[in-house]
């Protein structure tokens, strides 16, 4: 079995300009829990509930299995996913949807500051 190097990525969030690095092993979600906001919506974490919407508006990706009832194959197609099932395979851009961009919005009028380690971009 060939093991796959690891690699880092920049995700930039179009709605509120944060940066932040995620793994080619991490999913997205998991890399915004750390960007330190608190009561981001993260839901069931297993491609089901759809609170953690996005749609990826430019870079490459894998996407896993999602339930339909949350993105639609005409979604997907678009570049919606669940961040939860988004794995990046270069730096992408995107812009958060629904219930997790009231989260997001609500956290930068409250001046939180995202944690500085997980905004090392990489070289």
């Amino acid at each position: 079995m060939v093991k796959q190097e690891v690699r880092r990525f920049t995700i930039r969030l179009l709605n509120t300009a944060d940066r932040f690095v995620c793994r080619s092993d991490e999913n997205v979600l998991h890399a915004m829990e750390l960007l330190g906001y608190r009561g981001i919506p993260v839901g069931c974490r297993g491609g089901g509930c759809g609170v953690c919407r996005v749609r990826v508006r430019s870079g490459q990706y894998t996407a896993r299995k999602m339930s339909r009832a949350c993105v639609s194959e005409a979604e997907e197609a678009v570049g919606i996913v669940l961040a939860c099932k988004l794995f990046p395979s270069s730096d992408l851009d995107l812009e958060v949807l629904g219930k997790m961009l009231k989260c997001l919005a609500a956290a930068q009028s409250r001046s939180e500051t995202p944690s500085a380690a997980r905004l090392d971009v990489p070289r």
